[in-house]
């Protein structure tokens, strides 16, 4: 279950996303789970837009005796363009705890429904991180990098003037994931796996 609730004004955006597993719980790491975000959009001619953002990772219940953080911070920026009808996202983003990187692009585009009063919403995201502190308390430190992959698509349906539903499916994987202590070896990441996800949600504009 996935609640989370945004203030809109003007170019500014300020929100809380929250997590909370229901089972296959880990755990120590992530029950629940609050990020908070902001961001602030900023238009440049030819339908390009630069976004600079923030957001803080915070999960109550981790221990770090396990080695969770209990929160992380990170800022990042994103540029919007859109090109014969696709939006191209490039974003970077670095967090100070995990002292590392994450570079990532994603591709979006509708098909109108018109005759449903719909769309279909395609996107496709790649990604690639390095973290050079990723294990609270690892003497020496833990690396941990690898690349990921995302293809979704999702149908929006208008309930309400200020409400509707979603209803949305994507497959999401990592690849070449690996950790790292000191001057160990590397060890191949058992949790970068593939996935499908399905997702049902409603939002409300108020």
């Amino acid at each position: 279950m996935q609640p989370s609730l945004e203030y809109d004004a003007g170019r500014l955006g300020l929100g809380i996303w929250a997590n909370a597993p229901l089972k296959n719980k880990v755990i120590g790491q992530s029950d629940p789970e609050f990020d908070f975000y902001g961001y602030y959009a900023i238009d440049l001619p030819n339908t390009i837009s630069v976004v600079p953002g923030f957001t803080a990772y915070t999960y109550p219940d981790a221990k770090r005796s396990d080695g969770f953080y209990s929160a992380t911070f990170e800022p990042n920026i994103a540029l919007n363009y859109i090109m014969c009808g696709v939006r191209l996202t490039p974003k970077l983003y670095y967090d100070f705890v995990l002292k590392g990187a994450t570079a990532e692009l994603t591709a979006s585009f509708a098909i109108p429904l018109k005759d449903w009063g719909t769309e279909l919403d395609f996107t496709a995201t790649a990604g690639t991180y390095l973290w050079k502190d990723a294990v609270a308390g690892g003497i020496p430190a833990v690396k941990n990098w690898g690349d990921y992959y995302l293809a979704g698509v999702s149908l929006p349906y208008q309930v309400s003037k200020d409400s509707k539903i979603l209803l949305g499916w994507a497959y999401t994987t990592g690849s070449h994931n690996f950790l790292k202590q000191g001057p160990a070896g590397k060890t191949r990441n058992a949790a970068a796996i593939g996935r499908g996800v399905a997702t049902v949600s409603y939002s409300v504009i108020f």
